[in-house]
């Protein structure tokens, strides 16, 4: 029997009660931190050697040197040909609908000219070179590839750097094909921090980037904190969260299957319901019985339902809306009769699921929106991830002669309220 919280939003405590449902110990383990921090040193001080002995310890590799670890372009095009074709067709099909949807994010550049002849604006660039890490061996994702690498394609990024862990020579043939159908420019078999450290400071192989964007374990994501500054990051997520609001008149069966998809990740993942309808959710559990000894992964999903999943009983949809925004989760699957509607009252979510059709795999896979979103509630202030991540943008500013005597006269005026003498002074000179 599943063990499995079930709360009511009429409880006296609910809200204490949700507040710890939703809490998630996130610091940074020391050690693991500790180990890390070496790590990095080192990559910085000794560049590919201390890379090759990491990877060579931690994925038990005989590489004699750094470009034994570089895949080639010919070893990525084998890997995209030799898939079976439905499997090539798949990833095809799900690479060119997350670049359709990733086109239309494209940041302009703009300028406008003021009545005296001044000109401001903003200039939109893209990075130079980006960063790509992708979790390997067993757990190894091409979907991580495509929603990482295309928006940085689509961006203008002029060079896209791979790294993936092989561990004991392990290689995942869907992500190398991945890698080739995005485009990606290199590939090396280097994973953990180590692999972090030679993207953020560079070393005679491989090359510098601009920033580091992708999933890792633990010691990845303390790396990625530790050399944010050095270079930009794209968030240091979370595990991965599913919220679904229904009204009822879901297949209980389908629900379930929702919950699991989420609750399959790892242990720590978390799956909550809220419906207004008590039968439904009674309904629901007994499906989450039914179906659970059918999963291969059961053990993990079990372990996730029952320390950070719930099945919770609302007032209404409003209530379910209120409490999603308050929970501001990765996904959101709105399994209602109405959900253009009540979308209209959600704030908070990374990617919203509208419609009893669409489940949130759909989403990870293939649907063209970006995947790598917003976990541990930082939906309330982050987005997902996409084109914008990739661009940055530079102010333009080109005074006229007229517009000088303007805003030197307000410069100056500002500055020297402020006791900045030479600011004051170097407006002065173009307000003469």
């Amino acid at each position: 029997m599943l063990n499995i919280k079930r709360y009511r939003s009429t409880q006296p405590d609910f809200q204490a009660r949700l507040t710890d449902l939703l809490a998630f110990e996130g610091a940074q383990d020391e050690s693991i931190d500790n180990v890390v921090a070496g790590i990095l040193h080192d990559v910085k001080a000794r560049g590919d050697a201390a890379v090759l002995e990491y990877t060579q310890r931690f994925d038990r590799l005989e590489a004699a040197s750094m470009a034994e670890l570089e895949m080639s372009q010919s070893r990525l095009q084998q890997a995209l040909d030799g898939l079976p074709a439905d499997q090539r067709e798949a990833l095809q099909q799900a690479a060119e609908r997350v670049r359709v949807y990733h086109e239309k994010q494209l940041m302009q550049s703009w300028n406008y000219t003021e009545a005296d002849g001044t000109m401001l604006g903003q200039q939109v660039t893209a990075l130079d070179r980006v960063g790509l890490y992708v979790p390997g061996g067993k757990a190894a994702y091409p979907s991580s590839v495509l929603m990482n690498a295309i928006p940085a394609k689509v961006a203008g990024v002029k060079e896209l750097i791979m790294v993936v862990p092989t561990p004991d020579g392990v290689v995942n043939e869907l992500v190398l094909a991945a890698a080739a159908v995005c485009g990606v420019d290199r590939v090396f078999t280097v994973g953990g921090a180590q692999a972090v450290g030679a993207l953020a400071y560079g070393t005679a192989t491989v090359p510098q980037v601009d920033k580091i964007v992708g999933p890792g374990n633990a010691y990845v994501a303390a790396a990625k904190r530790r050399v944010f500054g050095v270079v930009g990051i794209d968030m240091v997520a979370g595990p991965s969260e599913i919220l679904i609001i229904c009204d009822g008149k879901t297949d209980p069966d389908w629900i379930a299957m929702d919950l699991f998809s989420q609750a399959e990740h790892d242990e720590l993942a978390q799956s909550i319901l809220l419906s207004p309808d008590a039968a439904f959710i009674d309904a629901v559990a007994a499906s989450i019985e039914k179906l659970l000894p059918q999963m291969p992964r059961q053990e993990i999903i079990r372990t996730a339902l029952e320390s950070r999943g719930a099945l919770i009983q609302v007032k209404d949809l409003d209530e379910a809306a209120e409490i999603s925004n308050y929970i501001s989760p990765e996904h959101l699957e709105l399994s209602v009769e109405d959900p253009v509607a009540l979308t209209k009252s959600i704030k908070h979510a990374g990617a919203i699921f509208m419609g009893r059709q669409t489940c949130e795999a759909l989403g990870d896979y293939c649907a063209g929106p970006n995947h790598v979103l917003p976990t541990s509630r930082t939906a309330r202030f982050s987005s997902p991830l996409g084109v914008y991540d990739f661009q940055k943008r530079s102010s333009l500013i080109m005074v006229s002669k007229a517009g000088a005597q303007v805003l030197g006269k307000i410069s100056m005026v500002l500055a020297e309220g402020e006791g900045l003498q030479a600011h004051a002074r170097s407006a002065e000179y173009r307000s003469r």
